[in-house]
């Protein structure tokens, strides 16, 4: 198939007018050459600008010159890939990404813009084991690990933490499913934190005390993570999670994520090696500093402040936010959210130079959870969050600006991932090695498998103990 089409197909392609296809090429936005009065562009730099711009879908199409790759790499299928943070991790540890499964549009045309060789599909409900084995041109047996981070708005405290009684929750639970069926060496989720917490029936706060019956099992909390555990177990998996900062694996933002590891063999996966530690603890090098991360960065696209935000913000210095107003210009600035509940550490915030980024949000100008720039008066720029996610500067992201912090925000770190890709490369050669002892993985207690299990336990046997009935 030529790579050179006309004007009125390149136009066709992107549905815009043949005018404004004019003036692309004219501007330099399509690949083309002018030969006597006909303009002759180039096919990829269409695909190129119609993704970008969102001008084309990406389509679901199987993975593409397969017979191309390298056959000594581990080989992964990825599901809720995002903008492939994590994936990018994992290839640099040296996985070959074979299939990456996403319902977002933005995100799977950023997809198909950085991995067009890899399977594209879209909705992982829409698809059985067979078809997602296809579409990757894999066997079963070929699969050493499947990794996704299902959905987190169903158990993210944030929200309402509707669990599995919600299509995002299901969405999880199908990720499980799918992954029992293929039966990969290993299996990995990633999560936020509230996955340890939020309950598998969520009972609303006004239907408990004790002139209500007691929570079961299920309404406790952590119930929805027992539930996962218990299927993954029954099925022969071994399990073990933890919380982990970005941080202490050379991010230079505090970003902090349950990874869950999954093994067929039956071998406790330890945790993940740190590389840095905050205070250069056990002689690792400290947490990498928001100057680090930025460096270099000639160009930056951002959103802006509104002006009434701006006055307050010309007082702040870097490391700053609200509480350094005086009282007055506190209640001002804040309003009626002055007198509300929490430490409202988002408002008015300034990021500090030597330190880590606080965890990169999908919006960083609303009201409660900015994300200014030390000193110049604006929003971190996307360039500045593909830094702080570890995105090469190269990377392309498809979609209008919002659209782009989006993808980036709910990224995973890549060096996480890079963590994450490491471990499970060791654990598929059986020569996994035991991370440091005691160290201090997240700002929050009883966070490992063996803690959490315990204190899950305790709480079941509590219940029980109401009702002996249900013993």
């Amino acid at each position: 198939m030529s790579t050179k089409i006309s004007i009125i197909d390149a136009a066709s392609l992107l549905n815009i007018s043949v005018q404004h296809t004019r003036t692309l090429c004219r501007d330099q936005e399509l690949k083309a050459e002018k030969i006597s009065n006909a303009w002759i562009i180039d096919r990829n730099s269409v695909t190129n600008y119609g993704l970008r711009t969102a001008h084309m879908i990406a389509e679901d199409h199987a993975v593409y010159r397969v017979e191309s790759r390298n056959k000594n790499q581990p080989i992964a299928l990825s599901f809720f890939s995002g903008a492939m943070g994590l994936d990018l991790g994992l290839e640099k540890a040296g996985f070959d990404i074979r299939l990456a499964c996403e319902f977002n549009k933005y995100c799977r045309q950023t997809i198909a813009l950085n991995r067009p060789n890899t399977a594209l599909l879209s909705d992982i409900n829409d698809y059985s084991a067979e078809q997602v084995l296809q579409a990757a041109q894999v066997s079963a047996h070929e699969v050493d690990l499947i990794v996704g981070g299902p959905p987190c708005q169903a158990f993210s405290t944030a929200g309402k933490r509707k669990a599995f009684n919600d299509d995002r929750g299901n969405a999880f639970l199908k990720y499980i499913d799918l992954a029992l069926t293929i039966r990969p060496r290993l299996i990995v989720i990633e999560n936020v934190r509230g996955l340890l917490s939020c309950p598998m029936d969520h009972r609303p706060h006004d239907q408990r005390g004790p002139e209500f019956p007691d929570l079961s099992q299920d309404e406790m909390k952590g119930g929805a993570l027992n539930f996962v555990l218990s299927k993954l177990q029954l099925a022969g998996y071994t399990c073990s999670f933890n919380l982990y900062s970005a941080a202490n694996f050379g991010t230079p933002q505090i970003r902090e994520r349950v990874i869950i590891i999954c093994s067929r063999d039956g071998v406790q996966a330890p945790f993940l090696t740190p590389t840095h530690s905050e205070n250069g603890e056990l002689g690792l090098p400290r947490w990498k500093t928001f100057r680090e991360a930025v460096q270099g960065i000639e160009h930056h696209e951002h959103l802006n402040f509104p002006e009434k935000r701006l006055k307050y913000y010309r007082l702040l210095s870097s490391g700053q936010n609200w509480r350094n107003l005086t009282p007055e210009l506190q209640r001002e600035a804040l309003g009626k959210s002055y007198f509300s509940g929490g430490g409202k550490t988002g408002f008015l915030r300034r990021l500090s130079w030597d330190k880590p980024a606080p965890t990169l949000v999908t919006h960083p100008a609303m009201p409660a959870t900015d994300l200014a720039h030390p000193e110049e008066d604006r929003p971190l720029s996307i360039q500045e969050y593909k830094r702080l996610q570890e995105f090469p500067d190269d990377w392309q992201l498809a979609g209008p600006l919002i659209e782009q912090y989006k993808q980036v925000g709910n990224a995973v770190p890549v060096s996480l991932g890079y963590a994450v890709g490491r471990l499970v490369r060791d654990l598929l050669q059986d020569k996994a090695s035991p991370a440091p002892r005691n160290f201090k993985f997240s700002r929050y207690q009883a966070t490992t498998h063996n803690e959490w299990m315990q204190l899950f336990k305790q709480q079941a046997d509590k219940a029980l103990g109401r009702h002996p009935e249900l013993i």
